[in-house]
């Protein structure tokens, strides 16, 4: 045991918050996370995962603010606590909490009915030439990486980002449910969360927006560099605790995260989910965080979605 760990340790109960209903974007990884630390025993206390869905996140993260100084609640945290507080969605500035760590990226899904007349990315890109004619589901914020993704393969059609027809939902499930029930022809999520209607052949991926192809369900789905749009975005996933917390217990969820993450069961994770691992703390996050701050206040701009720009207009 570590200095560290030994000036600080949970001594009760323990809440993971995740900003998504069960089976959403931010509730699996807490759930794996959940799995990994009480299968390597790394924690001694109960370890309860928390859902408070809405507004991409954000409350859950005013939730945690409600509760600072306290190590005992930790939150999942995703692109859209950097991009609320430029929406004007959410005061709450990330580095008004303690950001502890980054876990990993998963990559973007296009996906669309197995009856879709959409047959593959080179009809989107044609379809969003006239991008009001497109119905899309997407999640969990207008302005994440989802929105991103859909911006980048517009602008390369040609189209109008701004007039773009996106439905958000609190789960990409309740978007790709959205796109089953034929009210939307395109659903833009996290590729993982699409695994069960992949699996049943109800849905088709026609693109995906990783660096490099991706196996098994996706295997046959370009990449969007593939197609010559200049996107490889991924949704990173995040744990973050309240404002003001002890150094050790900030110490301590840096380390234990560290080593459940080095782990066979984390590395298990990664793979049945299409993660891939990303881990940073300390002063190479508060560097990655300011970093994409500065990239989505630019893209934001571009999308006419920024709320300082949009006061001003």
């Amino acid at each position: 045991m570590t200095d560290s760990k030994a000036k600080w340790q949970p001594d009760h109960a323990i809440e993971l918050v995740a900003g998504t209903p069960a089976g959403g974007g931010q509730d699996r990884p807490a759930r794996a996370l959940i799995g990994v630390l009480q299968a390597q025993r790394l924690i001694e206390q109960p370890m309860n995962l928390v859902n408070v869905p809405g507004r991409g996140g954000g409350n859950a993260w005013d939730y945690l603010a409600t509760r600072p100084h306290d190590a005992h609640i930790l939150s999942i945290t995703s692109p859209t606590i950097v991009s609320n507080p430029l929406l004007g969605i959410s005061a709450l500035a990330y580095d008004s909490l303690t950001p502890i760590a980054n876990l990993y990226v998963e990559p973007l899904a296009f996906l669309v009915r197995a009856d879709s007349p959409l047959r593959d990315a080179r009809d989107l890109i044609s379809r969003l030439r006239d991008a009001a004619d497109l119905r899309i589901a997407s999640a969990t914020a207008l302005g994440n990486s989802n929105h991103a993704a859909l911006a980048k393969v517009t602008l390369h059609a040609g189209g109008d980002v701004t007039a773009l027809r996106i439905e958000i939902f609190d789960s990409a499930r309740f978007a790709i449910g959205h796109v089953m029930e034929r009210r939307a022809e395109l659903a833009v999520v996290t590729a993982a969360s699409a695994v069960p209607e992949l699996e049943a052949s109800a849905l088709r991926c026609i693109a995906i927006s990783a660096p490099a192809r991706l196996d098994r369900l996706f295997a046959g789905a370009p990449t969007l560099l593939e197609l010559g749009v200049d996107c490889a975005i991924g949704m990173w996933r995040g744990v973050i605790a309240p404002a003001n917390i002890d150094a050790a217990a900030t110490a301590f969820w840096e380390e234990t995260l560290a080593t459940a993450t080095h782990s066979a069961e984390w590395q298990a994770e990664l793979a049945r989910h299409y993660w891939t691992n990303d881990y940073i703390s300390g002063a190479e996050l508060g560097k990655f965080l300011a970093a994409e701050r500065a990239l989505m206040t630019k893209m934001l701009g571009e999308l006419g979605l920024c709320a300082a720009e949009k006061g001003t207009q």
